[in-house]
Formats: structure tokens, C-alpha cells, sequence
């Protein structure tokens, strides 16, 4: 295992002449609780999709676990291990709660083409332990009950659940969660904190979050890095960062 779980180095990514991210350098360790703020526009978002692949860098390199993964595409980064949600969810709307992980599993299927087309024994098999394991995870998330229910029928905060629970469905050493506070009432981010706190230890996860909640910044993060007009502007032990004059001229302008 590689001292850091993500490493960039120079990653950024220019638009025209629009210098989307530049010159970003992280370093997270395996099992840290790690956030990524700033600013509205402040890049975060454009380093996640360079991470999973849905924007390729045009500097820079980014490693999991040791492993380089600049270049590849969305299907092979996250076969290595990287798994996100999205800033606005993205459910299958008409699949049920438990199909919607079960989509997830897809790259963990045991079974080969020829055993999925004529349904053999062992394709009922592997069918009936992804079933199960797909239960297994909704109960984590308190979504058992509903695992037949429309996702889209699924209230908010429930819908925000389903997705990270989606995303673990594939097995990650890195879970992306983009603004999963996002629509939540208090009571919801509170459980929320706890959750993200519970699926590290029990998946021995590395976690790196986007969010704008402080609350659930503060309850959750470890370290940050601050971004700002797409470079760091920031980094560090969570409560120091949050304290820089810098940081805080950056979110609420100067007087």
C-alpha cells in the first residue's frame, strides 16, 4: 500500500484559455476523512471530474493507492477503486431503490457472458448473492424496507443515501461525495455526519467530500484544502484552515 490512498501532483485542466484548476497537489491518507471547499466556481467539482475520468487533465497526474490513473477513462478509474455521488443526484428515476445498487455491482459480477445468457446455476447463484449483498447495504443506510419502492419516489434526503449507497456498491478505496448535505434539513446532516463516519470504518474507505455545510465540515473532516478561482489557496489541519484570514476573506469578500 502507497503512503498516500490519493496523490495529485500539478493537476489542473484549462478550458480555452479559461484555467479551470491548476497546479493542485493532494495528499491523503489511506482512511482519512479529508474535505475539499471553496468558494461558489472555486474548481472543486472540475477536480473531482478529473478524477473519475470524466475530464481528462491537461497537466498533472493524479495515483491511487500507488497507481497512476491519469488519462484513463470513467469505466477503468473506477474499476481501480474510485467511486463518487454527484452534486445533483443521479438515480435511476424509473429502477427501483434496490435495482439502483444493483447497477452499482455491475463490475463485480462473478459471471462471464455465456453464464449470464443461458442462465446457468451459477448465474442464479451470483444473481442471489448480489441480491443479498444489495440488501445488506441498504439496511446500513435504513432503506431495506423500501428496496422496492421507485427511487424517485424516495424523499430527498433518502434519494442523497441511496446514491452513496450506489457508489459503495461498487467497492471503492475512494468514496467522492460532492455536496452530499445538499437539500438536507439539520437533523438530516447530523445523521448524515454520523453515517460518513460509520461507512469509513466499516468499508475502510478513504473519504474526500465537496460541501459548503460547515456543520458537517467540522463534524466530518480531518484536513482540508481550499480552493480558490482553481488553485489551492489553503491546506491543513481542518480547524486551522478554517480560522486562515485568507480562507475567510475568500468566503465572505472583504469589509
Amino acid at each position: 500500500m502507497s503512503e498516500y490512498m490519493l496523490e495529485t501532483r500539478g493537476l489542473g485542466i484549462t478550458f480555452g484559455g479559461l484555467k479551470a484548476a491548476q497546479n493542485v497537489n493532494l495528499q491523503i491518507k489511506p482512511g482519512e476523512l479529508y474535505g475539499l471547499i471553496g468558494p461558489n466556481g472555486a474548481g472543486k467539482t472540475t477536480i473531482f471530474n478529473l478524477l473519475t475520468g470524466v475530464y481528462k487533465p491537461t497537466a498533472g497526474q493524479f495515483f491511487l493507492d500507488g497507481n497512476e490513473l491519469t488519462g484513463k477513462n470513467q469505466a477503468a478509474i473506477n474499476r481501480a477503486g474510485i467511486a463518487r455521488t454527484f452534486q445533483n443526484i443521479r438515480l435511476f428515476s424509473n429502477m427501483t431503490v434496490i435495482d439502483n445498487v444493483l447497477v452499482g455491482m455491475g463490475n463485480s459480477s462473478d459471471c462471464n457472458l455465456a453464464q449470464s445468457l443461458f442462465r446457468t446455476p451459477f448465474y442464479w447463484k451470483s444473481e442471489a448473492d448480489m441480491r443479498a449483498e444489495a440488501r445488506d447495504l441498504l439496511r446500513i443506510f435504513g432503506l431495506d424496507e423500501e428496496r422496492r419502492t421507485l427511487s424517485s419516489a424516495l424523499p430527498y434526503g433518502k434519494q442523497r443515501l441511496l446514491e452513496i449507497a450506489r457508489a459503495l456498491a461498487t467497492k471503492p478505496k475512494l468514496l467522492l461525495l460532492d455536496e452530499p448535505a445538499a437539500g438536507m434539513n439539520p437533523q438530516e446532516t447530523a445523521e448524515l455526519t454520523d453515517t460518513i463516519k460509520s461507512i469509513r470504518d466499516r468499508f475502510n474507505l478513504t473519504v474526500l467530500l465537496i460541501e459548503h455545510d460547515m456543520n458537517l465540515v467540522t463534524g466530518v473532516c480531518e484536513r482540508l484544502t481550499v480552493l480558490n478561482f482553481g488553485t489551492v489557496l489553503a491546506q491543513g489541519n481542518a480547524d486551522e484552515v478554517l480560522h486562515n484570514p485568507e480562507v475567510i476573506r475568500a468566503y465572505l469578500g472583504d469589509d
